[in-house]
């Protein structure tokens, strides 16, 4: 929420846009027909936009809502969607009276995001439609809307239709907002602001807004512009600068677009360490009076992007240290909620991380506006494909009509977020050799947006530079295969063009899962658990280790989008049957048929994995040992060692049981039960962990002690625990609101007498609630678990669980949260709503 200065008091504003807007989520109806969750038909019934229809069998809920998340997992359906089944028919309606002074005015519904093929009725009258479920869209309700009556909205949504490569959810998946305005007002995503000249005394800004009339009369307007700075809570500040006032005339049913220009001396800069934002309030008058108030959050800073030298933000070099993130949010499906993400970036920014790719498509708006408040650098992802299908009903059968329409709704939604600063029109699509299509859509971007540069995900970096597609690009990205690199750097069509690594690594794992055999060697897969030695990856991938020193060598890329970020909900490879995987190898035939047969082999199986192993962080939102990894290598001024693997192998005392460590320190000395095991360096662009790897395992306790520049910098232990004895929670916030949309992610640790998490650790823990407060889900990390996220029961995974929480909406009080397990001392944590 930002807040407003408006008349000498701070107005809250929901959103970015027209001041005039309302969450419109509360109290819809929801059916399910076509494919069910069981499998079966539920025949359609016609005329379901009709405004009286028997409505008594409806389910009632708020939105976002996500049809499939509450499965059940099913063995038979695809592991690539979650063995979730989120193929249905979805019809919503919704009643809610429009008073009668809201007449003469403009209606609006905006719609985050609805999945998919949306079709919007306002009684029993057909609004508009919008296909793409990732997309933003806005509907004018006004032409239908009876004002001081009954209104039904219905929303029409069609998934059966819609192929995707991991699981896509199903439904009005995020938020809904009614807009109300006057005719004359500022239009939908109708501002833009860039800063053409920026020094430290003084920034330029330009300002480009339109103003719609929806009158049938010309109205004359002036349009007038203050710019105030953001705190970092969203409190309104001082105002540093005002655009001159402009007046416009503006054709009835038509619109016009101005221009103002204004300085803001000594400008904040926004910045990945320090976001500082301003806000621009345009507000439009007619005879004086102010009819319409439009807020524009936006940021002031500097990018250059080199072949040679690598990117800069505010005139220094920023290495790219990002990761690729899928957007379902674990245990709770698609259904976008707020905590929920910033508690992934926030875990993420602990790591290093510092820049996010939408895979592979447009986001929630809330992600752009906590990547803007949390420092977060955000490459903007349109389509997973264009003319051809990776999937027969995927965008492809959308693309010729609807693809410069997309493209408009999210470079013009998101172009004023200072986070966005790439944009990317693909990922690994199928056209990717093609130079005709790919420069249609380079150009059509930066026609819309000329100040960032436009990207495409190359799976086939080579063979593409070899048919010219990526000359049409600003930044070439290259997911995987740099193994030519050195060839296309000094290509006279390529030479000046910056690459980065769009998609890196592909590293699985299951956290807290090791596989040793008897002579001590590492084993990768064991019963559909990875092991987190942090090895293991797909054909095409590599493991973190090896991309790091693939960034050594090539100091010029702008740095690299790890793949992923979280574990997400389908795509469980190595376990996943999904055909298209062989489009990453079809210029090796070789690779190709082994990876044919293995596919083939999966589908005979039925594998029970569920969800992905390629997370730095599991489902649940537990970092895996390789956060560390990645954490020593990208915060290389915080001190930290990580040991792994844990110390409980009653069955291999004596046996060897290599361990390794991760540190930001450039040497490490490791202690086996005060015994010196030696000292490791780190060979600086080469070595990456150290590695110990003929230690005998006996019982008690393994420390490292890290040294930078021949001091002591940081230390780390494990030991061999006791028996588990209780369980403790922790939650990640103590206050929330009694909204009923606001989460506390409570970490449960199974613990022995000494207060030290017992790994290999799988208890059966049943939570509840005592106070104003319910339980939203449960989860474990586990990638192979079909209990529903919805149960209160929960088998741990490796000694932690996790359930969420939320309050009652409009309650207040204190919330206790217990769990208990046969044989453990239950554990509580106190929760407080406000």
């Amino acid at each position: 929420m930002i807040l407003c200065w408006s008349g000498g008091i701070a107005q809250p504003i929901l959103r970015m846009g027209n001041a005039g807007v309302s969450l419109f989520d509360e109290n819809w109806l929801f059916n399910r027909y076509g494919l069910q969750s069981d499998g079966t038909r539920k025949a359609e019934p016609a005329n379901l936009q009709a405004a009286d229809i028997n409505e008594s069998e409806w389910e009632k809920l708020n939105l976002p809502h996500d049809w499939a998340i509450c499965g059940p997992f099913r063995v038979d359906l695809a592991g690539e969607t979650g063995k979730l089944p989120y193929k249905a028919i979805g019809w919503y309606r919704k009643h809610f009276v429009m008073p009668k002074e809201d007449s003469g005015k403009q209606i609006y519904l905006d719609f985050d995001g609805a999945m998919a093929y949306a079709k919007i009725y306002l009684n029993g009258n057909s609004v508009g439609t919008w296909p793409y479920g990732y997309s933003s869209f806005r509907m004018d309700l006004t032409p239908y809307l009876k004002f001081g009556g009954d209104n039904v909205l219905a929303v029409y949504l069609n998934t059966e239709n819609w192929d995707s490569r991991w699981y896509p959810g199903g439904g009005i998946y995020r938020h809904v907002w009614m807009v109300k305005t006057a005719p004359v007002h500022v239009a939908h995503w109708g501002t833009c602001i860039t800063t053409p000249t920026i020094s430290d005394s003084a920034a330029a800004v330009t300002l480009k807004v339109t103003v719609d009339n929806k009158s049938d009369k010309p109205v004359e307007a002036v349009v007038k512009t203050n710019i105030f700075e953001i705190s970092d809570d969203d409190i309104i500040g001082n105002k540093v600068a005002s655009f001159d006032s402009i007046n416009i005339l503006i054709k009835e049913n038509g619109n016009t677009e101005t221009t103002q220009k204004a300085v803001i001396p000594n400008p904040k800069r926004w910045d990945i360490s320090s976001p500082n934002r301003y806000v621009a309030q345009t507000t439009i008058q007619v005879h004086g009076k102010n009819i319409d108030t439009y807020t524009t959050p936006f940021g002031i800073r500097t990018m250059e992007f080199t072949a040679r030298k690598g990117f800069y933000l505010n005139g220094r070099r920023v290495a790219i240290q990002g990761t690729c993130n899928h957007h379902d949010l674990g245990a709770l499906g698609a259904a976008f909620n707020i905590s929920a993400l910033r508690r992934q970036l926030t875990i993420l920014k602990e790591m290093g991380c510092n820049a996010l790719r939408t895979s592979h498509n447009p986001p929630a708006p809330e992600l752009l506006e906590l990547a803007d408040k949390m420092g977060f650098l955000l490459m903007d992802e349109a389509f997973d494909c264009w003319k051809t299908g990776k999937k027969p009903l995927d965008y492809n059968k959308l693309f010729d009509e609807w693809h410069e329409k997309d493209l408009k709704a999210m470079i013009h939604r998101d172009r004023n977020n200072p986070c966005v600063f790439m944009w990317s029109i693909g990922n690994e699509v199928r056209d990717q050799r093609v130079p005709g299509i790919t420069k249609e859509l380079a150009d059509f971007v930066r026609n819309e947006d000329p100040t960032r540069p436009v990207t495409n995900g190359y799976n086939h970096p080579d063979e593409a530079r070899e048919a010219g597609a990526p000359v049409s690009m600003d930044v070439i990205g290259i997911n995987y295969f740099f193994g030519m690199q050195a060839k296309w750097d000094v290509d006279p069509r390529y030479a000046s063009i910056p690459n980065i690594g769009t998609e890196t690594s592909s590293c699985i794992t299951s956290r807290g899962e090791y596989f040793i055999d008897d002579t001590g060697k590492e084993e990768e897969y064991n019963e559909y658990q990875i092991s987190s030695y942090d090895f293991a990856h797909p054909e095409w991938g590599c493991n973190p280790d090896t991309q790091f020193r693939t960034n050594a060598v090539l100091p010029h890329l702008l740095g690299e989008f790890v793949w992923t970020g979280f574990d997400y909900l389908g795509e469980p490879t190595p376990y996943n049957s999904d055909e298209t995987n062989l489009l990453n190898l079809s210029s090796d035939p070789k690779k190709q048929k082994e990876l044919e047969k293995k596919l083939e082999d999966l589908c005979k199986s039925q594998a029970p994995s569920r969800s992905s192993y390629f997370g730095i962080v599991d489902l649940a939102g537990f970092p895996k040992d390789r956060y560390y990894l990645y954490q020593s290598h990208w915060r290389p001024e915080l001190p930290m060692a990580h040991i792994l693997p844990h110390w409980n192998w009653p069955e291999r005392v004596g046996k060897i049981t290599p361990v390794h460590v991760y540190t930001s320190g450039d040497e490490a000395e490791l202690f086996i039960n005060n015994k010196s095991m030696g000292h490791k360096k780190r060979n600086e662009g080469i070595t990456f962990r150290l590695v110990w790897d003929s230690v005998r395992y006996e019982p008690g306790t393994v420390k490292v002690i890290a040294y930078k520049h021949g001091k002591q910098w940081a230390a780390d232990e494990v030991r061999t625990t006791g028996k588990p004895t209780k369980l403790t929670l922790s939650a990640d916030r103590r206050i929330i609101k009694n909204d009923g949309s606001d989460f506390s992610y409570i970490t449960v640790a199974v613990k022995d007498k000494d207060g030290f998490t017992v790994p290999r650790t799988h208890p059966d823990i049943s939570f509840k609630v005592e106070g104003p407060g319910e339980i939203v889900a449960t989860d474990n990390g586990d990638a192979t678990s079909f209990v529903p996220f919805q149960s209160h029961t929960r088998q741990a995974f490796n000694g932690l669980a996790l359930v969420i929480v939320k309050a009652k909406k409009g309650s207040n009080g204190n919330i206790v949260v217990t769990a208990n397990s046969e044989g453990l001392t239950e554990g509580s944590v106190f929760l407080t709503t406000k």
